[in-house]
């Protein structure tokens, strides 16, 4: 079932258990701990430039609609990756046999904001990267948790962090998040294309990627932004 059609089971779940739900999730994510900062990261650069990261973890709506709400981040589209270009479509992605994870292309300014500041976001408050093949409702390889690098360095700093982060005991289970090289990031239909600002009433919304938000609100203040 995709989640548009499962949304209207999703209504009958909310009426009842809904409000429950929401709070338990945004306490959950309340009181996670604090990440440390990473302690290998790329300088700022000395001048203005557009650089990207692609990322996956679950549903690219609530990853989306958290890193569009980070500073300094120029632009972020939801799509496809880990697959080849015949299977980047929802309906054939949703049967998880295509090699992709719904994935979201975070266009940055590198002068501004570093890659390893994304990815400080990226573990505690886009999603949970101790879960394989899932996030929350969602099951299936398509929901994996990734980390696809554009060149080294981004893989350095990826494969260092989660390292300092599992040295830390930062989680209370493993960190399950790959790290490998991306191929191409395809983005995907326009009806998913900021769907949690479009419909911030949808129950899914509401209980899944909301909390998220407003995680990131109160755990990075200096970077969340209305």
């Amino acid at each position: 079932m995709s989640r548009i059609a499962a949304s209207t089971v999703l209504v009958v779940v909310a009426l009842t258990l809904g409000a429950v739900g929401f709070c338990n999730r945004a306490s959950a994510a309340e009181n996670a701990a604090v990440l440390p900062n990473p302690v290998v990261d790329a300088p700022l650069a000395s001048t203005s430039a557009r650089q990207t990261a692609v990322v996956a973890g679950g549903c690219f709506w609530g990853v989306q609609a958290v890193f569009q709400h980070v500073k300094r981040v120029q632009r972020v589209t939801s799509g496809y990756s880990g697959g080849s270009s015949s299977t980047a479509e929802c309906e054939v992605v949703s049967t998880g046999r295509t090699g992709h994870a719904e994935s979201v292309e975070i266009t940055f300014d590198p002068a501004r904001l570093s890659y390893g500041r994304l990815l400080k976001v990226f573990f505690p408050v886009a999603h949970d990267a101790t879960q394989l093949n899932r996030q929350g409702p969602d099951t299936g390889t398509q929901y994996r948790s990734v980390i696809f690098y554009a060149n080294n360095e981004q893989k350095r700093i990826a494969e260092a962090y989660i390292a300092q982060l599992e040295q830390a005991k930062s989680f209370p289970r493993p960190i399950v998040t790959q790290v490998v090289p991306l191929k191409a990031f395809y983005a995907a239909e326009s009806y998913h294309q900021n769907y949690a600002a479009l419909y911030p009433d949808n129950p899914y919304i509401a209980i899944n990627d909301a909390p998220k938000v407003e995680h990131l609100r109160q755990q990075f203040p200096d970077l969340y932004k209305k």
